[in-house]
């Protein structure tokens, strides 16, 4: 593992990105899409230009080398044993999303949709012509966490529960309890469960991802899993992702409504998650360092500033940041005219929200954050 200064800044400008390329030629620094600023392992490096090395860029299967890593990891961080076949590899986790949709949605029900979510929640539902059943998140003791008697008034109408776990945008890390919670009422009520477990990897708490999947043999065989090594490592615009679903019904279902859609993994794409899932985790020990930090100088920062208020970030590069108490109607608006563009909480069920990624170069946060405080500062004057 050869050392990464997280601190390096590398131009993005004109790399067609997607998160630089909404404020081209503005003043404005992009806080918005969960894309990070981060140089990637080396080691992923190598494995890509090693591949491009050998010169030919054909249709390319998944090898068991790949699964064989996935399932050892499930293994090893969880105590979960799949089997290879349970897994299905996609392009991307909204195309997992989508997919499910499609394959378990019940057009005489509901999809259960947490709030604030990730919109790729809400449009894989309306993509699929379904209703969503949204069930929001309160705040229990400094935590962003479901509303039970919410959800359970709501338990019959509904056949399949999406859940984001990590939560984003909140950061919430779901307890065992919690979620043998969710099991125990997916079960009663006869639900699929879709568990989005993309953010994984990156907890900034010691506490423990417990996959839904693996809480028992009853919830394995009503529960899809979609996990990547994307926000992980920094490698989303590769295109690497998989569920595990072991209900081979299930898993039919799925494989059913993504055939003839969905694309085969690029072979770039498998490259770079056999690196990761290989030869990563150094690298990801060091980012989580830094984004630890990261967190505790947002928090602090919030803290000191009136008018913005924010839960504790357990996990993700996300900060879900509450504007209400500064009496504007477009909170992300107004602060993108101060020359900081964040997701807008509209975006995610509450306009009166803001969400900050904090997966960048301190100096850019640290300036992010000035710029922050002088347009509040200007609402008082």
């Amino acid at each position: 593992m050869k050392g990464i200064d997280f601190n390096h800044t590398i131009d993005r400008t004109e790399s067609s990105s997607m998160k630089w390329e909404k404020y081209r030629g503005q003043d404005v620094l992009p806080m918005w899409v969960a894309d990070s600023d981060f140089r990637v392992a080396d080691e992923i490096i190598d494995a890509l230009k090693s591949r491009a090395d050998h010169g030919i860029f054909g249709y390319t299967l998944v090898p068991d080398r790949l699964k064989t890593l996935v399932v050892e990891r499930m293994a090893r961080l969880y105590r979960w044993q799949i089997d290879p076949d349970s897994l299905v590899f996609i392009p991307g986790l909204v195309c997992g999303l989508n997919i499910t949709a499609r394959a378990f949605g019940d057009e005489a029900k509901e999809v259960g949709i947490p709030t604030p979510i990730y919109p790729p929640f809400v449009s894989s539902v309306n993509n699929a012509g379904l209703t969503a059943c949204y069930l929001p998140f309160i705040e229990q003791s400094g935590r962003w966490m479901l509303d039970w008697q919410a959800l359970e008034a709501k338990a019959d109408r509904i056949s399949l529960l999406m859940l984001c776990n990590p939560q984003n945008p909140g950061g919430t890390v779901f307890r065992r309890d919690e979620l043998e919670r969710l099991a125990q009422l997916a079960e009663q009520y006869g639900w699929i469960v879709c568990s989005d477990e993309i953010h994984c990897d990156l907890l900034l708490d010691d506490l423990p991802h417990i996959p839904f999947a693996s809480l028992s043999d009853e919830a394995a065989a009503r529960s899809c899993t979609l996990m990547a090594p994307s926000k992980t490592w920094n490698i989303a615009g590769l295109g690497c992702s998989f569920a595990i679903i072991e209900n081979a019904q299930l898993r039919a279902r799925f494989k059913r409504a993504a055939q003839g859609i969905v694309p085969e993994l690029n072979l770039m794409a498998i490259e770079a998650a056999m690196a990761a899932y290989e030869h990563g985790q150094p690298w990801l020990s060091e980012q989580i360092q830094y984004l630890r930090d990261s967190r505790d100088y947002i928090e602090q920062q919030v803290a000191e500033i009136d008018g913005i208020e924010m839960l504790h970030i357990e996990a993700t590069f996300l900060a879900w940041i509450d504007a209400s108490g500064l009496g504007l109607e477009n909170p992300a608006k107004y602060f993108e005219s101060y020359g900081v563009g964040f997701s807008p909480g509209s975006d995610f069920g509450n306009d009166q929200f803001i969400r900050l990624n904090f997966g960048c170069q301190r100096a850019l946060l640290e300036e992010a954050f000035a710029r922050i405080r002088r347009a509040i500062t200007d609402l008082s004057d």
